[in-house]
């Protein structure tokens, strides 16, 4: 009985924020790792793909780069219908750099308040 009771109340918050008016926003991934790239071989590029779970569009209101220079963003300018997909593009530039990075970008949406971080991490030699 209590296991049951357990199950009905996990699955009642589980299903919860999917009942809620409005868009939302769900990541394949939200980490990506470059492994060891070379500083003098050029910027490196990764996705991060992204689904509008919600029922109402999604915008996509800012991508900030946490201020270093060398982490360029792109993203949708146009909203993204319910049950559609679209990409976060970043790129980042080793040049000049050497050793481990561990960079992170903000993605603020009209979800909410809070902003949704995707990191990204890697070995740069020279």
């Amino acid at each position: 009985m209590k296991k049951t009771l357990l199950f009905l109340l996990i699955s009642f918050f589980a299903v919860l924020p999917a009942m809620a008016d409005g868009p939302a926003i769900s990541f394949k991934n939200k980490t990506h790792d470059f492994g060891t790239i070379k500083s003098t071989k050029g910027a490196v590029s990764y996705e991060y793909a992204f689904t509008n779970t919600g029922d109402k569009p999604l915008v996509i209101v800012n991508v900030t780069n946490g201020g270093c220079g060398c982490t360029t963003p792109e993203f949708p300018k146009e909203p993204i219908a319910p049950g559609k997909t679209g990409k976060i593009k970043i790129t980042f530039n080793p040049e000049g750099r050497r050793g481990e990075f561990r960079r992170e970008v903000k993605v603020k949406t009209n979800v909410s308040s809070k902003r949704e971080s995707l990191r990204f991490n890697g070995v740069i030699v020279p």
